[in-house]
């Protein structure tokens, strides 16, 4: 199945191709390995971004819930931040799916060169699953879900503090 796959990759052969065809083809494995480096790039930058939206929610939470006074305006803030790490939890998702098919293309192609350095890399990590190496998408993917926890106990928060105080009366 993977040599099909390899037929959809590769259209030429060196002899159909012409003399250019190891030059071209290390070029265009050098692009694609730097796409794949652009996508977790962007990732970090989302989730950066996105790590700062949520501190800065929690931040408001934090400065209008002064006193235990709650207001309609102050729910709304962990309203917002639950949708916004589930969407960054999603983000984090799509760039490693995205990444795991650049990475298996990256793969395909160090078939045709002389030596296949991201694919004995993996097999060495055992392939993300190993004691040696986790993927780091596996551990990032943590932070937004403590954000939709923390979130979650903001929103319900309010209601344990009331309740507590017409315990106590």
């Amino acid at each position: 199945m993977l040599q099909q796959s390899n037929k959809c990759l590769v259209h030429y052969t060196k002899e159909t191709y012409g003399d250019s065809f190891g030059t071209d083809l290390l070029e265009q494995y050098k692009m694609y390995v730097q796409s794949a480096e652009n996508v977790s790039a962007r990732r970090v930058a989302s989730s950066r971004y996105l790590l700062t939206l949520n501190i800065a929610l929690v931040t408001l939470y934090g400065i209008q819930s002064e006193g235990f006074v709650q207001s309609y305006w102050t729910m709304l803030i962990p309203i917002l931040g639950i949708p916004v790490s589930l969407l960054w939890y999603q983000i984090i998702q799509s760039h490693s799916d995205l990444n795991t098919v650049k990475f298996k293309i990256i793969h395909q192609l160090e078939e045709h060169l002389p030596v296949a350095l991201y694919a004995h890399e993996w097999q060495l990590a055992g392939e993300g699953r190993g004691t040696s190496y986790s993927a780091v998408t596996h551990i990032e993917k943590w932070i937004p879900r403590a954000f939709i926890v923390l979130h979650s106990i903001l929103f319900i928060s309010p209601f344990w503090v009331k309740r507590g105080r017409d315990f106590l009366v």
